[in-house]
């Protein structure tokens, strides 16, 4: 039982019986809660020691309603007070410059400052030539050296002296002397590029206590290779210990660079090993080996890469196991997951993601490419706020959810297969690590100004911009967006610094805001297509931050939209086919669906976009506004994915691979923009068109094998056409209809209208007939009404029970 102040109600007690799921627990329930360990150093000498911190109460995110209950509870006040005061009154810690000491000091005597890193437990740091030998000897590589030799006829020293190689060209060789030379030369780059670097410091005293008690793991959001040396600048100033990080192995291709990393404290891992067993033992050995250690954090990205259009990727699970096994294996009593947030006014890369994305190939990383990026010195990229969030304890996350015992039945050393519950689990907490990521993004107002403007293309008035703008910023606060506005700051002068910093992206012109693809009109068609989706696509990536604070609700809009009916179930079977369908563009915790859903409407319903009685959601006078600038945010994907539904619904191969797949559908749409037949520039983007085809394999459409080198995929044109039908249905869909939209959702055994057989009469003089007839009508109602009939595409492999529908109907 967890009590939960519920103002102006008094006191809620919510029951949670049994294991918790960890869907259902609120961030702050997994917080790190340790007494102070030593005042945080810091380069400015007014910084406060660390207090002694308490236990703090645990408290619900928002509790997980029955779902016989979850529709009916929508319009409880007592509900949605509580949900929606944890959903926009979270309290965020306070920021401060760190460059602005920079600014004022040396940046020498910063480089060349007393560092004393506080450590885990205080061990002594570790050689990494020890680390090396370590993990040779460890009893787990061995056994896999011993097993291939045996298997492949070979002397073990051969494989021995592989093992060698492969540390050698992966392990880091961290020197201070290094260390110093990038605060040194980051210093400069940083004063240079940006101008102000912000960071929570209760995040980095929270994080100085994490280290000192167990093994850190940092997971970074990832939209710029500035990340990794932001963070390490960041510890760096603050007199914590260097991270070690994991790169992509494409950095030794840099001449000195990558050697400097390797110095720097990056370990380099291969993009793809997994038939290599040799290379997988010793690099899982390797990190689990300094996690064990715990001298220094080590930092990953969970995304994998970085993100081209600002939206967060789904997690790549491989890491996150290795650097969790040492815990499930008891090697390590606890270990300390945390999340950062790295939000970018102006992301270095914004036009070379942008022509990524278009089908320019990404160019390959090299010294000379680095000095010729030099220019950008010359460019203004605002700031960057890095928050540190609460570090989260995997031992808390475990608790009542996962059965160790598997792991003490076979011997440490031994290779062992993850079960269904541990993979699952490891899953659950790579999404919770996205999600809490999410959650402190800190957004501009120029993510709000280009969210305006994609709207209102191709011009707009200044004054009316402004005066969105200020409106869209009551919303965003409204549904717990972190928007960074200062309160002196008035909305003309946020405006005009957002548009002068992006004037690359926007322009003023004549008392309208216009995109500044100046030049486009003198070209060919086809070059004025790609110079326009190039800006588009540019102005994109800053809407996109703003959609993590909107996904639910807009989806919930458009579901409003798109069903012909106001009935509740309807709309929640429209949400979860659009959540379904969009599952790769955007992060949601998995097996939730019911959960997102009352969340959107929780926030609609605060806005007094929507009401909500028993049985029916429909929007308000009011609200038509807010419902259809939500849609309106959403509308790019909706037609986006139209398109290559279109694109595959006239595909004639039996078979194709992704390589085939995403220039056949950019060709497709491009010449469809050069009709003018579309407006839908985003639909160019490659990272739509695979997120498209992979919701597609997830729901059956689609099916995908796996070749000898690489995937090819083969297309049900039925379940296509099906899908297709919905998407177009939508462009002429009126609400307050009965008819329902979603075929591929639909009860396969049509409800028919109540009749009686043709040779029975009812006589209506006959009380005890008119009666009975009477409770047929009413069962065979309740029958169409609370059908439980699995739902599938018609004549495809079922995708999945509508046993949540079951559920929303039973009140």
């Amino acid at each position: 039982m967890v009590r939960s102040s519920i103002s102006g109600s008094g006191t809620a007690l919510l029951y949670f019986p049994g294991a918790v799921p960890l869907s259902q627990v609120h961030p702050s329930a997994l917080l790190l809660c340790s007494e102070d360990r030593g005042e945080l150093r810091h380069p400015r000498s007014a910084l406060q020691p660390c207090k002694p911190r308490t236990t703090t109460a645990v408290t619900t995110y928002r509790s997980e309603l029955s779902g016989s209950r979850v529709l009916s509870c929508i319009s409880s006040k007592c509900v949605s007070a509580s949900l929606q005061k944890e959903l926009t009154s979270k309290k965020r810690d306070e920021f401060e410059d760190i460059l602005e000491e920079r600014r004022l000091s040396s940046d020498l005597r910063y480089a060349m400052k007393c560092y004393t890193p506080v450590i885990y437990k205080g061990l002594s740091p570790c050689k990494p030539n020890a680390i090396k030998s370590v993990v040779l000897q460890s009893e787990q590589v061995q056994y896999v050296i011993k097993q291939l030799a045996k298997e492949m006829g070979e002397s073990p020293d051969i494989i021995q002296e592989e093992a060698t190689e492969i540390l050698d060209e992966m392990g880091h060789s961290m020197q201070l002397g290094t260390v110093r030379f990038f605060a040194f030369t980051l210093s400069k780059i940083f004063k240079q590029l940006f101008q102000r670097v912000c960071v929570n410091e209760e995040g980095m005293q929270r994080l100085q206590r994490a280290i000192q008690e167990h093994p850190v793991v940092l997971l970074p959001s990832h939209r710029s290779y500035v990340d990794f040396l932001m963070l390490s600048y960041l510890l760096y100033t603050y007199d914590l210990a260097l991270p070690v990080i994991a790169a992509g192995i494409d950095f030794l291709g840099m001449k000195i660079v990558g050697e400097l990393l390797r110095r720097a404290g990056a370990f380099f891992m291969r993009r793809s090993f997994g038939g290599n067993r040799l290379y997988w033992a010793v690099f899982a050995e390797y990190v689990k080996t300094m996690l064990r250690n715990g001298y220094a954090p080590i930092e990953f990205f969970l995304e994998g890469t970085r993100s081209r259009t600002a939206k967060t990727l789904t997690p790549k699970f491989g890491l996150l196991s290795i650097v969790m096994e040492p815990f499930f294996k008891r090697e390590v009593f606890d270990t300390y997951l945390v999340p950062i947030s790295i939000s970018y006014e102006r992301i270095l890369e914004e036009s070379l993601y942008a022509y990524e994305l278009l089908g320019v190939p990404k160019p390959k990383e090299s010294t000379s490419g680095l000095l010729k990026a030099r220019r950008i010195l010359s460019d203004n990229f605002g700031t960057i706020h890095i928050y540190v969030g609460q570090p989260v304890s995997l031992r808390t996350l475990a608790s009542g959810r996962i059965n160790l015992c598997p792991y003490n039945l076979v011997p440490r050393h031994l290779p062992q297969k993850p079960t269904e519950d541990i993979q699952e689990f490891v899953s659950d907490v790579a999404y919770k690590m996205e999600l809490l990521q999410i959650e402190n993004m800190v957004l501009s107002p120029w993510v709000l100004v280009a969210a305006v403007l994609l709207q209102n293309l191709p011009a707009m008035d200044f004054e009316l911009l402004i005066e969105k703008t200020v409106w869209l910023k009551g919303l965003t606060q409204t549904f717990g967006g972190f928007i960074e506005w200062p309160d002196n700051l008035c909305a003309k002068k946020a405006v005009t610094s957002g548009l002068s910093l992006h004037s690359n992206i926007a322009r003023l012109v004549d008392g309208h805001v216009v995109l500044n693809d100046k030049g486009v009109e003198d070209g060919a068609v086809g070059e004025i297509v790609f110079k326009r989706a190039l800006v588009i696509l540019m102005c994109s990536t800053y809407r996109n931050q703003l959609l993590n604070v909107f996904v639910r609700p807009s989806l919930v809009a458009l579901a409003l939209q798109m069903t012909r009916s106001f009935r509740k179930e309807e709309v929640y079977s429209s949400f979860s086919f659009l959540r379904d369908i969009f599952s790769d563009e955007f992060i949601f915790f998995p097996g939730i669906s019911l959960k997102d859903f009352e969340e959107g409407c929780f926030l609609l319903t605060k806005c007094d976009a929507i009401q909500a009685t028993q049985q029916e959601i429909y929007p308000t006078d009011k609200g038509s506004v807010v419902v259809s600038f939500l849609s309106a945010m959403f509308r790019p994907f909706v037609e986006g994915y139209q398109l290559i539904f279109r694109y595959l619904s006239k595909e004639t191969k039996e078979a194709f691979t992704e390589k085939q797949f995403i220039p056949g559908v950019r060709n497709f749409v491009f010449q469809l923009l050069e009709k003018g037949t579309t407006q839908c520039y985003e639909a160019l983007s490659s990272d739509m068109q695979k997120n498209a085809l992979a919701a597609l394999v997830q729901l059956g459409a689609v099916k995908k094998k796996k070749m000898a080198n690489g995937f090819s995929y083969s297309v049900n044109q039925e379940a296509i056409h099906k899908i297709l039908d919905v998407f177009e249905a939508t462009e002429d869909a009126e609400p307050d209809h009965n008819e329902f939209l979603f075929p591929e959702y639909e009860i396969l055994i049509e409800p028919e209208e109540p009749e009686f057989p043709a040779d029975s009469t009812v006589d209506p003089d006959d009380e005890k007939g008119a009666v009975d007839a009477s409770k047929k009508l009413e069962k065979q109602e309740e029958s169409r009404v609370t059908s439980t009939t699995k739902v599938a595409f018609v004549g495809e492999t079922e995708l999945r029970p509508q046993e949540l529908l079951e559920q929303l109907l039973l009140q």
